[in-house]
């Protein structure tokens, strides 16, 4: 069931743009909603989780700082496309590697910390937080210009990648063995992310009610489903 909604997220999220190509605004809430949702699922679920699972309470926070140090890094490989930033290169063709790389090993750490047995809410976190970002990611395939084969591979890899890191997590016992320090790093990964987004979707920091909106929901709905 794992396997086939994260799989699914991504599938939906490139048909709705071969489709009819949502609008700006419309990605926008999406975004909102998801980096509202992922961010209280971390800071509701996965944070007081981990410490309490934690052995070594006092590094654990380090951890956390470690994910937010590799999300930083990775971004300058993906240029931000897992919070909904990315620049349109028209007639781009050329397999865009670095973004390939840096979006999959992101969408790698997501799937590890969902062998947790209490995992179901962080399952929907992650799966509503892959809707919008592969709308973003097959507009500005399909806007670069990008062979239709290659768009349809990188697309792919992105779906499979959270899916890898789920079954790896659950099959290598070295995940299994330090799935406390992991999971920290995956909430300062996290952390970036959802605040990330929630910042990027205010036009010049100013109010906006619809965004208000999805924020509230996606807190709501969060602390319903725990």
């Amino acid at each position: 069931m794992v396997f086939v909604a994260l799989i699914l997220s991504v599938i939906i999220g490139s048909v709705i743009v071969l489709v009819n190509k949502p609008s700006k605004k419309i990605i926008q809430i999406l975004l909102t909603f998801s980096g509202a949702y992922l961010l209280s699922i971390t800071i509701l679920h996965l944070l007081p989780e981990t410490y309490e699972n934690a052995v070594a309470k006092d590094y654990i926070g380090l951890f956390i700082l470690l994910g937010i140090l590799i999300q930083s890094i990775l971004e300058n490989f993906s240029k931000g496309i897992e919070h909904g930033h990315v620049h349109i290169h028209s007639d781009l063709k050329k397999i865009p590697w670095p973004l390939v790389l840096g979006l999959g090993i992101h969408a790698f750490f997501e799937g590890i910390p969902l062998s947790n047995e209490n995992s179901a809410s962080l399952v929907w976190a992650i799966v509503i937080h892959k809707l919008p970002i592969s709308i973003v990611l097959t507009v500005f395939l399909v806007e670069s210009r990008i062979n239709k084969m290659v768009t349809i591979g990188i697309i792919s890899v992105f779906a499979l990648m959270s899916p890898m890191g789920y079954f790896l997590s659950t099959t290598i016992s070295v995940f299994n063995d330090y799935l406390v320090e992991i999971t920290a790093v995956i909430i300062g990964v996290f952390l970036h992310i959802s605040t990330i987004i929630l910042f990027e979707t205010s036009e010049n920091h100013r109010f906006n009610l619809k965004k208000l909106i999805a924020i509230l929901i996606a807190f709501g709905v969060s602390w319903w489903s725990l």
